[in-house]
């Protein structure tokens, strides 16, 4: 191999080292909020806790037939917002903006296609948000 294909290698392996490098534990509402039959293995047979970890990914071997190292929900700003994408009701209208859906105090994710970008928060009860009836201005609250 000439100093060309050696250059070659070592920028390889430095971008490998640094996208692991970067691969951050999620969040444990990340993880405990995925349906165990909605898992996408990010792993292999055999991994451990720590190897899955390192890659960003959850990791739960407590349910048999499902993988135990899985990718995490999609980070939101709020813990309330972490939901199965199946999960969401929406809360507004093609095209809303974030602002618009954050005045109707909704979350907003516009990073999977096809399903609502502004949808109802979790309450802190595990219910998901519902409209203000006795609201005159039509402005959705959690309920």
């Amino acid at each position: 191999m000439g100093p060309r294909g050696i250059r070659l290698l070592a920028a390889l392996l430095l971008l490998g080292v640094c996208a692991l490098a970067g691969a951050q534990k999620p969040d444990a509402c990340q993880c405990s909020r995925r349906e165990p039959k909605n898992r996408v293995n990010c792993g292999f047979p055999g991994i451990s806790g720590d190897e899955c970890f390192s890659r960003g990914c959850c990791f739960d071997s407590s349910v048999v037939g499902v993988p135990w190292c899985f990718n995490a929900l999609p980070k939101q700003e709020l813990e309330e917002c972490v939901m199965e994408v199946s999960a969401r009701k929406d809360c507004g209208y093609p095209g809303i903006s974030p602002e618009e859906c954050e005045s109707r105090k909704c979350c907003f994710s516009d990073t999977i296609r096809h399903v609502p970008w502004c949808f109802f928060p979790i309450s802190t009860e595990g219910n998901i948000g519902s409209p203000d009836t006795d609201n005159p201005q039509g402005q959705w609250e959690p309920g």
